[in-house]
Formats: structure tokens, C-alpha cells, sequence
């Protein structure tokens, strides 16, 4: 069962995401419906309803009041659209371009905190893909604990053009 990230980009050293990173949080996202990994037309963001994943946070992520930091519900939400971004841009056939690294990068990230998220329990994470052309994906995200929205973003990617 390979993650997006484990199965596209498995020496990424992204610190929310990244395989490659040992001191990371290593994020893992899987199509809706389809926690193997595999993906097919039938798990298709649209078709499934996005990408989940479940975050359980470290004693460090501590807010200093006992819940879970703002910083890394930004990092997790950020990185968990990118899985969204990612797999929708290998469906399309959005490939990087020479140069670059990765197909998409983060343009913009709009987070609303909406109440204390846990430090001591996993949170699930959920994106859709809302927007998608080529040169810009834009992505509903959100974090939930109990059934309720924790925090939630809207995340902007546009095709990442390296320029000299």
C-alpha cells in the first residue's frame, strides 16, 4: 500500500510529505476509497471525492496550551492538497517540465482555524480537487477530530515553470 507521495515522489525531502525526509512528519495520502494506493479512473478525485490521510500529531507539535501548533495544521493542510495536486496532475498527464522538480508548487495557502485541534490524537485530513486547469489546481482541505472541522484551507498550485 504506497502513499501518493510514496508511490510519485519517493526521495522527496518536503518536511510535511516527503519520503526522503527521516526528520520529517511524512505525511501519507491516499485516494478516497482507495487506501491500496492503486489508482484507476473509478478513484479519480472527482469520481471518490478527493484524498484522506490521518496525521497523529508528536508531543513537540505541542501550542504550548496543550493542542495541537497552528504552523503544523498549515504544514499538514498544505501538503496534504499537494497529494490532491499531485495525483490530479498524473491523471490529467501534467508531467513536470524540464527543470523541474516537481509539476506544481503552492501559490497560496488561506487557512481558517475554527477551534483546538487534539496534540494527542490523530486527525484525519480530506481534499478535492475544486479547480483544475492546467496552469493553476486550486484545493478545498480540512483537518477533523470527532466528527468536527478543525481547521480547513484553501489551497492555490500553479505549474511550477523554473526559470534561470
Amino acid at each position: 500500500m504506497l502513499s501518493i507521495q510514496e508511490r510519485l515522489y519517493p526521495d522527496l525531502p518536503c518536511f510535511g510529505c516527503g519520503p526522503g525526509n527521516g526528520k520529517g512528519l511524512r505525511l501519507q495520502s491516499y485516494p478516497l476509497g482507495d487506501a491500496s494506493g492503486e489508482t484507476s479512473a473509478e478513484t479519480s478525485s472527482e469520481a471518490s471525492g478527493g484524498v484522506v490521510a490521518t496525521f497523529t500529531p508528536w508531543p513537540e507539535h505541542d501550542n504550548g496550551l496543550g493542542y495541537l501548533n497552528g504552523g503544523i495544521i498549515g504544514t499538514v493542510l498544505d501538503c496534504h492538497s499537494a497529494a490532491a495536486v499531485m495525483l490530479e496532475a498524473e491523471r490529467r498527464g501534467w508531467p513536470p517540465l524540464p527543470g523541474a522538480d516537481l509539476a506544481y508548487v503552492t501559490a497560496g495557502l488561506d487557512v481558517r482555524y475554527l477551534r483546538p485541534a487534539p496534540l494527542h490524537d490523530a486527525v484525519e485530513l480530506r481534499a478535492v480537487v475544486t479547480e483544475s486547469d492546467e496552469p493553476q489546481i486550486t484545493v478545498a482541505v480540512q483537518l477533523l477530530h470527532d466528527g468536527k472541522v478543525r481547521a480547513e484551507a484553501t489551497a492555490v498550485w500553479k505549474r511550477w515553470r523554473p526559470r534561470s
